[in-house]
């Protein structure tokens, strides 16, 4: 099994999450996170006084696969979030050594 981390833009959300239930994900979970990368943020003027915001409003969508559908939530994620402009964000593959369901005490795949 493999954890999935997408950190996409916020008005995104919507697509991916219709491309991910196309595939058949049941669960992801999902949080509103700030953060920056290469851009670095940008500069905004309010009332006349010019200020940097640094950290930009993101979401993290994380998802635990079996192996075998890792490849095609990547590509799902890939196609349902890319704008091309600077800012689209990243996608981290982390290995999952268990899941365990707190109800069923049900191990492995049987958790996810």
């Amino acid at each position: 099994m493999k954890k999935v981390e997408a950190i996409i833009k916020p008005f995104k959300l919507d697509a991916v999450k219709e491309g991910l239930m196309d595939l058949g994900i049941k669960g992801l979970t999902v949080s509103e996170v700030k953060g920056y990368g290469r851009q670095k943020g940008h500069t905004e003027i309010y009332r006349g006084a010019e200020y940097v915001v640094d950290f930009l409003p993101k979401v993290k969508i994380e998802i635990v696969v079996d192996d075998d559908l890792v490849d095609a939530v990547i590509e799902k994620i890939i196609e349902t979030s890319k704008t091309g402009k600077v800012g689209d964000g990243k996608i981290f593959i982390i290995p999952i050594e268990d899941a365990i369901r707190i109800r069923t005490q049900e191990r492995g795949k049987n958790a996810v």
